[in-house]
């Protein structure tokens, strides 16, 4: 391919003639590799359903084992993959808490900051309130 720059400043590209022959040997090479995997993809069909024939019975026969099985390893594998995620997610928090209380930048302590500020405003609200009703109870 050769790049040519017009006058303008715009790219055009020019592209080369392929010979009649290397398009028909694309053609051909292109053909059958297509065909090749269509008879791929019907034989693996073909396989799957003869599969399915076959095991089908046994299926049927050991249902009663198998079904409590799967439930089983469905079970143990959430299990597991439960608890592993609940062990990450406490090892963050504790490594947050680590960080915030040694004084680091956590992300997030801003916003806690500003939380703790507006309960002990709300505290303090709290108790005025308390104090003052206490204290008009008292000289009634």
């Amino acid at each position: 391919h050769e790049v040519i720059k017009s006058e303008e400043g715009e790219v055009e590209q020019m592209a080369e003639q392929q010979p009649t022959s290397q398009r028909v040997v694309k053609g051909v090479a292109a053909a059958t590799i297509g065909g090749s995997l269509l008879l791929v993809s019907g034989l693996t069909l073909a396989g799957t359903v003869i599969g399915l024939a076959v095991v089908t019975p046994l299926l049927v026969i050991f249902s009663p084992v198998l079904v409590p099985a799967v439930i089983a390893v469905f079970l143990l594998v959430t299990g597991f993959v439960t608890s592993g995620g609940l062990g990450v997610a406490a090892l963050s928090v504790l490594s947050w808490l680590y960080k915030y209380l040694t004084g680091k930048r956590v992300p997030g302590s801003e916003q806690l900051e500003q939380a703790r500020a507006r309960l002990a405003s709300k505290a303090r609200d709290v108790k005025e309130s308390a104090q003052h009703r206490s204290e008009q109870a008292q000289t009634s």
